[in-house]
């Protein structure tokens, strides 16, 4: 496990703002998934953290990939090529769901000749597929509730569980192959009852078209287990008794059930080490500016809706403090009540479990570079 001294030995080496990922936690990460929920093939969403190396260390590790991009499928695609044709192939039917609902007509058609499972949930997605992909198997997607949820999900995709059947039916109906259902509870779920509910919702689901001549195959129970950001975070340990149990309850033993995990696999594999530049008092509140902000790693408090504690490296009394990043941008504040000991210009601070939703959605803004990133365990 990486500690504060050696985060300050890799600052020391390679300079800052640093993103270090270990990845003997994304394995840890990944056999716990596995232990706690072993009906379930985990995979892993490559949009929380699309690292060629993130994504390597879970291939080897078995998982499977949730893509929803054309990218992020060559991403995951590159770890298959020097397959033979045969397994490759395999790989993509088995272990790859384009889990995106809504595709463009060109991406379609490259993954056509992949024959692979993709989602959509209304009846245009099902003309677009059956013209431009109909090799692809299909989930349809069912709207479900995201109550407290950290980042909702349910008012762009999904459709309503009553209209469900008849989107089976309909894709049927284009002679296309509809191979299960799968929804999404929101992100950084801790409101555990909306599992219950989406698996209940499922189970009808389910049923319903099995008795219109339609059996799936699969269940899709989505993303949204939490990450232990802080002690207040419900235990995913909690979580999988919970699912193990309706598991057993709503559905038979035959019914493939896969999840699509990423806040869990890598947000705690991660840590963000950045240097204190500037230093002053406003309105009687201590402000540090450090040279990472909200356009670059910590662009997971404004996209993610995710708060990450700032940690000094040095010891002392400590004041709440503001913190903000180097932009220009007064968007770019990071913490407006940080508890920091007094700091020098050039001190180290860093947060931990930065890893998800954080060097994804980092940008070039101002002329500052994102992060480099040192990968450690690798």
């Amino acid at each position: 496990m990486t500690g504060v001294a050696d985060l300050r030995s890799l600052a020391r080496r390679h300079g800052t703002p640093l993103f270090v990922v270990d990845h003997d936690v994304l394995r840890r990460n990944f056999a716990e998934f596995r232990r706690r929920l072993p009906r379930v093939q985990a995979y892993y969403a490559v949009k929380a953290n699309p690292l060629p190396e993130v994504v390597r260390t879970l291939y080897e590790a078995g998982a499977s990939f949730d893509v929803a991009s054309i990218g992020e499928f060559r991403l995951v695609y590159e770890n298959i090529r020097h397959l033979p044709p045969r397994r490759r192939q395999d790989f993509i039917w088995d272990k790859i769901i384009y889990a995106n609902p809504i595709k463009d007509r060109s991406t379609l058609e490259e993954l056509d000749r992949y024959r692979p499972l993709v989602t959509y949930d209304n009846l245009e997605e099902i003309r677009k597929i059956r013209c431009h992909a109909p090799h692809a198997g299909l989930a349809l997607r069912i709207r479900v509730p995201n109550t407290g949820s950290m980042v909702e999900l349910s008012s762009k995709f999904g459709c309503a569980p009553g209209e469900a059947a008849d989107l089976i039916a309909a894709a049927f109906d284009a002679g296309l192959t509809v191979e299960g259902l799968c929804f999404h509870v929101g992100s950084q779920c801790t409101n555990f009852d909306n599992f219950v509910q989406a698996l209940n919702m499922s189970a009808r689901v389910l049923e319903e078209s099995e008795g219109r001549g339609h059996r799936l195959r699969l269940l899709d129970i989505g993303g949204g287990f939490p990450a232990p950001y802080d002690g207040s975070t419900k235990r995913f340990r909690e979580l999988a008794r919970i699912l193990n149990a309706e598991f057993r309850r709503l559905f038979p033993a035959d019914l493939e059930i896969i999840a699509e995990p990423g806040r869990f696999m890598v947000a705690t594999a991660a840590w963000l080490v950045a240097e204190v530049i500037g230093k002053a008092d406003r309105d009687g509140k201590r402000c540090y500016y450090i040279n990472d902000g909200i356009y670059h790693t910590y662009s997971g408090v404004l996209f993610d809706h995710c708060q990450y504690r700032i940690r000094a490296m040095r010891k002392g009394p400590e004041q709440l403090s503001a913190v903000f990043g180097p932009t220009c941008d007064a968007l770019d504040t990071i913490s407006q009540a940080e508890p920091l000991p007094d700091l020098r210009l050039g001190d180290l601070v860093y947060s931990a479990n930065i890893g998800a939703y954080t060097h994804a959605s980092a940008t070039w803004f101002n002329g500052f570079p994102p992060a480099k990133v040192v990968h450690v365990n690798l």
